[in-house]
């Protein structure tokens, strides 16, 4: 098999064992040579690999540690509005699930319906540094959530195994001060300045599949768009 086609055999089996969740958020990957022993290929091919998975923001690289998993478990694909993630990829963020349970509501879904709504939060070093409430439809597969909680704690691989598949989106990106119950939330004063993002996202059949507000610090997130690649 030519080098090229190789490398990307790699990487693209790595991508699938991060986006499922298999490979968690700030693990390790393994190194150079347990790699190219899975995959029996060389270490240039497994460099080529990772570095691939670094262009796609899947892992990133710290210098005599290696390799770790950056991905949060949300869709990385630009058609799919904006990215966001820690600036710092050496920051140890916790996410902590505040709430799940089922709603009725019109919010932002363009009709009233059954919903379940997910609220949690990122904090690092005992500080909140986002907040995240995002509502997803109450489907049959998906109305024990309340109890069973997300898939390895990722709303994107929670609505993929219920056969929710988000295509296209509209999403919206400002900055505004936090009102008191939220600055209260995130420990932080009434009218400090957060980010504010808002997404809705529906399948290629145009259901809807997800709708999600983030309150993001700042000082903590960078966000991206990549557009115009296939």
């Amino acid at each position: 098999m030519p080098e090229g086609l190789k490398h990307e055999r790699v990487a693209a089996v790595l991508t699938r064992e991060i986006k499922a969740g298999l490979v968690r958020r700030g693990a390790r990957l393994p190194g150079e040579v347990e790699l190219a022993r899975r995959f029996a290929v060389s270490r240039n091919t497994v460099r080529a690999a990772l570095s691939q998975l670094i262009a796609d923001g899947l892992i990133t690289t710290r210098s005599g540690k290696g390799s770790f998993v950056i991905f949060d478990g949300r869709p990385l694909d630009g058609r799919l509005g904006w990215t966001h993630s820690p600036a710092d990829p050496d920051l140890e963020v916790e996410l902590r699930t505040l709430r799940i349970a089922h709603e009725q509501t019109a919010h932002r879904t363009d009709r009233s319906e059954k919903l379940i709504v997910i609220e949690r939060l990122q904090v690092a070093a005992n500080k909140p540094i986002a907040w995240e409430r995002s509502w997803i439809p109450a489907l049959d597969s998906l109305r024990d959530l309340p109890k069973r909680g997300l898939v390895n704690d990722s709303i994107a691989l929670t609505l993929t195994r219920a056969g929710l598949h988000p295509d296209h989106c509209r999403q919206r990106l400002h900055g505004r001060a936090l009102d008191p119950t939220e600055a209260k939330l995130l420990k932080r004063r009434t009218g400090s300045w957060f980010l504010h993002t808002e997404r809705t996202s529906w399948t290629a059949d145009d259901r809807f599949a997800e709708h999600s507000e983030c309150l993001l610090d700042p000082s903590y997130f960078e966000l991206s768009l990549d557009y115009g690649t296939s």
